[in-house]
């Protein structure tokens, strides 16, 4: 038996209970809705790794141990998301999740170390492009003579993803009292965000909405909802959206946000600043390997180099 196991099946659970219960507590709060649920998911899986009864216990387990056997269990927890086939993206938000709630439990004087664990390596070799501008084209000009709410719906939430760059989860999460069309704005709420941002909406992506929510009705509640017979009338769900686009022919959500970053590139000539407003980007490197592959200076130079022999 390796000693990260072993370390694992006699977690100790020196800690007061109440002191990891507010932990917990002080992590997730001040976050939004949509980072608090995926942190959750993230510490329920090292409580379910670490056979644990609930996240306090996981927690209140790793904070026992010594510096040395803790990120043993670190290191041993992260092969095993490795073993799952579970991609880099995720493997690394939950190893960060970890070193932030240690990083806390440090801050606040419960433990005198940290994790150091490192994250995965990352290869930027993803298409960065989204579907083919024509294609989505062609999908919302269908979508359009089709007509119906379910079409109306669909139409209104490939606007708001090319239109205003925005992620599924922010489509998702809007409420009718989000959008205020007499002023032509809705309200987001942003990755990693606190507060929602007020957004200034288009007038083809204000007239799509405004004809989606003549057929949805005013009752108050998601903007936009489920049409399924077991889940009518709940609200959409982000795996909802990633099956719309692909039924579509348009690949994931993120294509279309993808698409709509590229094409704002090339509108607005290349400057990577203004497109990190639309895009809403923290860090302006993001943009620049969209623009990178907009431009795909890497063919450029093989090119240069090809036709030198």
């Amino acid at each position: 038996m390796s000693k990260a196991i072993a370390i694992r099946r006699s977690i100790s659970s020196t800690l007061v209970k109440e002191k990891v219960a507010a932990l917990i507590q002080a992590f997730l709060s001040g976050r939004n809705a949509l980072t608090i649920r995926a942190y959750r998911q993230d510490l329920n899986d090292f409580s379910s790794f670490t056979r644990a009864r609930g996240v306090d216990d996981a927690a209140r387990g790793l904070l026992s141990l010594a510096p040395g056997d803790a990120n043993a269990l670190a290191l041993s927890y992260k092969a095993n998301l490795v073993e799952r086939g579970l991609q880099a993206a995720t493997i690394n938000r939950r190893l960060a999740a970890l070193r932030a709630l240690v990083k806390l439990a440090r801050t606040l004087g419960i433990v005198l170390w940290s994790l150091e664990v490192q994250n995965l390596k990352v290869e930027q070799d993803r298409d960065l492009r989204g579907p083919a501008r024509g294609t989505l084209k062609k999908v919302l000009h269908s979508l359009d003579q089709r007509g119906g709410p379910k079409a109306k719906r669909d139409l209104a939430i490939l606007r708001l993803l090319h239109d205003l760059g925005l992620r599924r989860g922010e489509v998702v999460s809007l409420d009718l009292a989000h959008v205020a069309l007499e002023v032509g704005t809705v309200s987001v709420m942003g990755k990693g965000r606190t507060a929602r941002l007020s957004l200034t909406l288009p007038p083809e992506t204000k007239i799509v909405l405004a004809a989606w929510i003549e057929a949805r009705g005013a009752a108050p509640g998601p903007l936009f909802t489920n049409f399924d017979r077991a889940k009518k009338g709940a609200r959409l769900t982000g795996t909802s959206v990633y099956r719309l686009t692909k039924g579509l022919g348009l690949g994931r959500p993120h294509g279309v946000r993808h698409l709509a970053i590229t094409e704002a590139l090339d509108l607005m000539g290349g400057d990577v600043r203004k497109v990190q407003r639309f895009s809403r980007h923290r860090d302006m490197r993001v943009v620049a390997a969209y623009d990178d592959s907009r431009q795909d200076f890497a063919g450029e130079v093989s090119r240069i180099v090809a036709s030198n022999m």
